[in-house]
């Protein structure tokens, strides 16, 4: 595993973010606000990191722009950015193809090698445009986060921060580049893809923590088709004394998500979801994280 200066064994409180696309990243979105409202503050975690859909939301967070701003971006038409979207059957395409093509293989190498191989459906330059205009800020931003991708010829991860020495939208792009929908990202002379090829949430990166806050926008049922089960990396997370917290789409926020991902017009529902979600929530001990240290 390739880690950078900032990377190290956490302290305190960590909050995971994972993968789930454009609705996925509206529906954390919309999640993170309703939980601000509710006095969890997002900015009191020690590290933030984010995998995917998680990367894009986590410099959301640690960005200027205020948790309000961010969730009227994604609810008002006027607001949301271009993106571009993949043919309707894209994912159910790309889950075939994922069975035909690298679901027998057990070598890590091999599986990135061959998912880096997938045809995307757009250009590197076009994407790097889209994700530009997703972020807030083309500059890394202060507080601590961590970014997750894939090396597409050794199959390690790879964990950008701000020490890395690595673009912003770069390391974004890298991180959120699926295999096959998106090209692989160059950073460096060496090919990057999704972080989620290794686990949707990444979650054993918060090894280390004493407290480790997991909004999943897959959760603990969805298919772990291309990496690491979150059941299997919360169990090791608390066999290590790590108290851990899991947050996953309710049954009204998937069926505001919808079935595609990428699909940009669920933005406005996601977001609308997870904030109303965030605030009907029960398990009062989630906003307790903000009075840990």
């Amino acid at each position: 595993m390739a880690l950078d200066d900032d990377h190290h064994a956490g302290e305190g409180n960590t909050l995971v973010l994972g993968g789930g696309g454009v609705a996925g990243i509206a529906w954390m979105t919309g999640l993170i606000f309703g939980l601000s409202e509710r006095g969890l503050d997002p900015h009191r975690f020690n590290r933030i990191i984010g995998t995917s859909a998680g990367a894009v939301v986590a410099v959301m967070i640690a960005a200027s722009l205020t948790l309000e701003e961010h969730y009227q971006r994604q609810v008002l038409t006027a607001l949301q950015v271009r993106e571009v979207e993949p043919p309707p059957d894209a994912v159910s395409r790309l889950l075939q193809v994922f069975g035909e093509f690298v679901g027998d293989v057990d070598s890590p190498v091999e599986r990135a090698r061959r998912l880096a191989a997938m045809a995307p459906v757009g250009g590197e330059a076009e994407r790097l445009d889209v994700i530009a205009n997703r972020l807030p800020s083309r500059d890394w931003p202060v507080r601590p986060i961590t970014l997750v991708a894939v090396d597409a010829d050794s199959g390690e991860p790879r964990l950008f921060d701000r020490n890395s020495g690595v673009d912003l939208i770069d390391a974004v792009a890298a991180s959120c580049a699926v295999p096959g929908i998106w090209p692989p990202v160059k950073i460096d002379g060496r090919r990057y893809i999704d972080g989620g090829v290794r686990s949707s949430d990444n979650a054993d990166l918060a090894e280390g923590a004493a407290h480790v806050l997991i909004i999943s926008p897959v959760g603990l049922d969805g298919p772990a088709t291309f990496g690491r089960d979150l059941s299997d990396q919360r169990r090791k997370l608390e066999e290590n004394d790590t108290k851990v917290r899991i947050i996953c789409p309710s049954e009204s926020s998937r069926l505001a998500m919808g079935s595609n991902p990428l699909a940009t017009g669920t933005r406005t529902a996601a977001a609308e979801a997870g904030r109303s979600q965030a605030l009907q929530l029960r398990d009062c001990s989630v906003l307790q994280f903000d009075a840990l240290h």
